[in-house]
C-alpha cells in the first residue's frame, strides 16, 4: 500500500519519507520511534543532573530578545519556588511571541555547570493552565527534510489503522509462548500509555523479526555443499617456519588458531570459519598463517577489508612477510592502469595475494585459482558480499576476522554455519592500557599531558560522535573540537578526519598521523577498526556514554599498540547513574568477551544486536529496546518451526524474499 493512500500525506510528504527509506505504509508502520518524551512526572530542576531532559513547572518572570547576537536568541527568566533559572532558545525568534509572564510547563536539556547556575536550552514550552500536549509517554522519530514530529505522529497513526502486520510465526507455537498479536505490539510500541508497554511490546515485535532473520540464515544454510575441492601440499613444518618469521612467539590462543585452519584445509570439507579476538590478540598473524598455507599449495589467496586504510595496512603486513610472493592492493582509489595490471595478474596467476576493500568484489575481477579468502572486520561486510568474493574461486576456504566479541550463545544462532574459533589471551610483551573518567574540570591538565606526550614523540587520539555542532551544544563534534584545541595547544600540529571526507583525503591524513606530521588526530568512530599506529598512547573519548561499550572498547584498542604505557580518558556528556555504571565497566576491564556481556545485560538486545541492512528490513529494530533472551527465543520458535510438523512453503518464501538471500545483512 502507497504512501499517498494516507491522508495529508502529499506528493512533497511521500519524497521525504522516501528519505527515510520509507515507500509504503507497511514500511511506516516499522519506523518505530527512537525515544520517547517522558510527561508523566514534573521534577524539580534543582534535582536535576547536568544535561538531563527533565518536564518541570514555573514561573516564567520576563522575557529578552537577542537579535544581533552571532546565534540570535530568546532568554526567558524563570522561578521555581524562589529558584531562579533561565531558558533560553537559539535561532527561534518567534518563541518571543509565544511567551509572556505566568506559569508554564517546560520540557527540555538541563545545564547545570559548576555553580553557574541552572539553564534549560531549546525546550518545548506550553501554559499550565492549558496542558494539552506535555503530557503523557510521546514518541520520538527520526526525520527527514521538513518533516516534523506531529506529521510523522500522525502518519504513522493513520499506517497503523489500515493495515495489520502480519506474524509468521505458526498460530500453535503463538499461543504455546503466550504472544500477543503483533497489531497490538505495533500499537504499544507507536502509542505507549505506560512504559511496560514500551517493553512488551518491543519485545514481542524484536521476537518476530529475529524469528524471520534466524530462519532466513536456516533457508540460506540448507543446501550449501561443503565438499572440499582442493587439496593443500603445505606441511606443518613449512607453517612452523612461516610463523618464526615474526618477532615475537605465538600465544597458545594464536597457535590453537593456527592449528584449527591447518586442520581444516586438510579435511574432507571446506573451511568456514569465525576468528574472534580482542583487539590486540594476534588475529591478523594467525590470518596470515592461513593465507601462507593457501600460496605455499599453489593457490591464491585475498584479503579484504572495509576501509582502504585498513586495506593498505593488511597489504604492507603481507608484504613484509611474504617477501617471496606477489602482493597487490586494489581499492576504490587504485589508478586505472594499475587496475589493469592487477587484474591481468589475477587473471594469469601472477598476482598470488591481493589485499584490498569492496573493489575486490567486483564483477571484472576474475582469479585464476583462488582458494583462500580472508574477511577482516566481517561485520562490516554483507553475507552476499563475502560469497561474491569465495565465489570467484572453487570451493573457497573462508576466514572471518572479527575484535568486537560476541558472546559464544549469540555466535551460535546468527554464525550456525560457521566453526568458531576465539583467541582470548594477548601477547605477553602488551601492556594493559589504564582508563581513566574525566570530569571536566579536569580537562586543563588533560590538555596540559597531552601536549607534554606531543613532546616526547606519543600521539593522541580525539574521538567524538559526530561531525557537525548543534544549537544546544550538548554533544562535542569534530569540527568543535578541532578548532577548540588549535587555540588550547596551539604549539600541537593537529589533523581532522572524519566520514565525509574521501577516501584519499582520509588516507593522506591517517598516513601523515602515522608517518610524524602530526601529533593529534581528531576524528569520528571512523578510526575505530584496524587501525595501528605503534606511536599512539592517548585515546581522548568524548561523550562517552553515547557509545556502546564494545565500540568504546575498539577504540580503546587503537592505542597500546607499541611497547610504550598508553591511556584511554573517557569524557562523559552526562552525569546519570546509568551512564555512570556503564562506564565504570569500561574502565574496569580490559576483557573484550566480558565486556560484550556486560554490553548485552545493559542496553538489551535492541542495541548490541542491531542488524543493518540496505533499504529497511531491519534498520529500525534498532530502536526498540528489548532483553537478549527474546532473540533465544525467537531461535526455539524458528527450530520448533522447521523440525515440527508445520508447513514452512510461505515461511521459506517471505524469509528468502524478504531478506533477499540476507545480501546486505551485517551485525554491529
Amino acid at each position: 500500500m502507497q504512501l499517498s493512500s494516507l491522508k495529508f500525506v502529499s506528493e512533497k510528504r511521500e519524497k521525504e519519507f522516501n528519505k527515510l527509506n520509507i515507500y509504503t505504509v507497511e514500511e511506516l508502520c516499522r519506523h518505530f520511534p527512537r525515544d520517547y518524551l517522558d510527561m508523566t512526572k514534573v521534577s524539580l530542576l534543582k534535582d536535576a543532573y547536568h544535561n538531563d531532559v527533565i518536564l518541570t513547572a514555573c514561573e516564567v518572570l520576563n522575557v529578552e530578545v537577542n537579535r544581533y547576537s552571532r546565534r540570535p536568541y530568546v532568554k526567558a527568566l524563570c522561578q521555581q519556588g524562589g529558584y531562579l533559572f533561565s531558558a533560553i532558545w537559539f535561532n527561534q525568534m518567534y518563541v518571543a511571541t509565544k511567551l509572556k509572564s505566568g506559569e508554564y510547563l517546560f520540557y527540555g536539556r538541563v545545564q547545570n555547570k559548576y555553580g553557574l547556575g541552572c539553564s534549560m536550552v531549546n525546550p518545548s514550552f506550553e501554559e499550565a493552565d492549558r496542558n494539552k500536549y506535555l503530557k503523557g509517554l510521546i514518541p520520538v522519530y527520526s526525520l527527514a527534510g521538513t518533516l516534523t514530529q506531529g506529521v510523522v505522529r500522525k502518519a504513522v497513526q493513520q499506517a497503523l489503522a489500515k493495515t495489520i502486520p502480519q506474524s509468521y510465526i505458526p498460530p500453535q507455537l503463538i499461543k504455546k509462548y503466550s504472544l500477543m498479536p503483533l497489531k497490538e505490539a505495533y500499537n504499544k510500541v507507536h502509542s505507549p500509555q505506560i512504559q511496560k508497554d514500551i517493553k512488551e511490546g518491543s519485545e514481542r515485535i524484536a521476537l518476530e523479526e529475529y524469528f524471520l532473520l534466524i530462519s532466513a540464515f536456516k533457508v540460506i544454510k540448507g543446501g550449501r555443499d561443503d565438499a572440499r575441492l582442493n587439496a593443500y601440499s603445505v606441511t606443518s613444518a613449512q607453517v612452523k617456519e612461516f610463523v618464526s618469521r615474526f618477532p615475537f612467539e605465538f600465544t597458545e590462543g594464536q597457535k590453537n588458531a593456527v592449528n584449527d585452519i591447518y586442520e581444516n584445509v586438510h579435511s574432507p570439507h571446506k573451511m568456514n570459519r569465525l576468528l574472534q579476538g580482542d583487539v590486540g590478540s594476534g588475529k591478523t598473524a594467525v590470518a596470515l598463517a592461513g593465507i601462507f598455507m593457501a600460496v605455499k599449495s599453489g593457490y591464491q589467496a585475498a584479503m579484504i577489508a572495509p576501509t582502504e586504510v585498513l586495506a593498505r595496512q593488511n597489504a604492507a603486513l603481507i608484504e613484509k612477510y611474504f617477501p617471496e610472493y606477489n602482493v597487490c592492493t586494489l581499492t576504490g582509489s587504485t589508478p586505472a592502469a594499475e587496475k589493469r595490471e592487477i587484474k591481468k595478474g589475477l587473471v594469469s596467476g601472477a598476482v598470488n595475494i591481493v589485499c584490498g576493500t569492496h573493489a575486490v568484489i567486483q564483477s571484472d575481477v576474475v582469479f585464476k585459482n583462488l582458494v583462500f579468502v580472508v574477511c577482516d572486520e566481517q561485520h562490516r561486510f554483507g553475507v552476499a558480499q563475502r560469497a561474491s568474493l569465495t565465489d570467484k574461486g572453487d570451493g573457497c576456504d573462508v576466514l572471518i576476522m572479527s575484535a568486537t566479541p560476541i558472546p559464544r550463545t549469540l555466535s551460535l544462532i546468527f554464525y550456525g554455519d560457521l566453526d568458531i574459533t576465539s583467541i582470548k589471551d594477548k601477547p605477553s610483551a602488551r601492556q594493559e592500557i589504564s582508563t581513566s573518567v574525566i570530569p571536566e574540570r579536569k580537562y586543563g591538565d588533560m590538555y596540559k599531558y597531552v601536549a607534554e606526550q606531543a613532546k616526547l614523540g606519543n600521539k593522541t587520539y580525539f574521538v567524538c560522535p559526530k561531525i557537525e555542532g548543534d544549537d544546544e551544544g550538548t554533544v562535542m563534534s569534530v569540527t568543535e573540537l578541532y578548532e577548540e584545541l588549535q587555540g588550547k595547544m596551539p604549539q600541537v600540529r593537529i589533523a581532522l578526519m572524519h566520514g565525509k571526507m574521501k577516501d584519499k583525503q582520509k588516507n593522506e591524513i591517517m598516513s601523515g598521523f602515522k608517518g610524524g606530521e602530526y601529533d593529534c588526530l581528531v576524528s569520528t568512530t571512523v578510526i575505530e577498526v584496524g587501525v595501528d599506529v605503534p606511536q599512539a598512547t592517548t585515546m581522548i573519548i568524548y561523550n562517552a556514554e553515547r557509545f556502546g561499550l564494545s565500540q568504546l572498547h575498539q577504540l580503546r584498542g587503537r592505542v597500546g599498540r607499541g611497547d610504550k604505557k598508553s591511556y584511554c580518558f573517557l569524557l562523559p556528556g552526562i552525569d546519570t547513574e546509568e551512564a555512570r555504571e556503564r562506564l565504570s565497566v569500561i574502565k574496569n576491564s580490559t576483557d573484550g568477551f566480558k565486556i560484550a556481556e556486560e554490553d548485552l545485560r545493559l542496553r538489551g538486545g535492541g542495541d548490541f544486536m542491531g542488524t543493518k541492512q540496505s533499504g529497511h528490513v531491519l534498520s529500525e529494530i534498532k530502536n526498540l529496546k528489548f532483553p537478549v533472551e527474546t532473540i533465544f527465543t525467537a531461535k526455539a520458535i524458528s527450530d520448533e518451526t522447521f523440525s515440527g510438523a508445520f508447513d514452512t512453503k510461505l515461511l521459506t518464501r517471505i524469509a528468502s524474499e524478504k531478506y533477499e538471500s540476507l545480501k546486505d545483512v551485517t551485525l554491529n
